[in-house]
């Protein structure tokens, strides 16, 4: 398995519940075995350096993970068509 670190935003305009729903939804679609998350942060809220989706402002969430590659690409596609998450970013932190 290889170490990530995930970043992703969520659309600040939603309700408290489903902002924190959709963050504990991405935990639940990498916490599949033998793959899990090893820290999780909420940054909070941020203004966005320009607008996206015409939302200015957005929560910020930060994962380390370890993932098998299957487990990376669901994720990752999930993730591309969830409507209440405006950009995720995924680096590859190494062994």
């Amino acid at each position: 398995m290889t170490k990530y670190e995930i970043m992703f935003i969520v659309k600040s305009t939603l309700d408290e519940e489903t902002i924190k729903k959709t963050s504990e939804d991405l935990q639940k679609l990498i916490n599949i075995k033998p793959s899990k998350v090893v820290e999780f942060k909420e940054m909070g809220r941020k203004k966005l350096a320009y607008p996206i989706k015409k939302e200015v402002s957005g929560y910020y969430y930060v994962m380390t993970v370890e993932v098998t590659h299957e487990t990376l690409q669901e994720f990752d596609r999930k993730v591309s068509i969830n409507e209440n998450v405006l950009r995720h970013l995924i680096i590859n932190k190494g062994e």
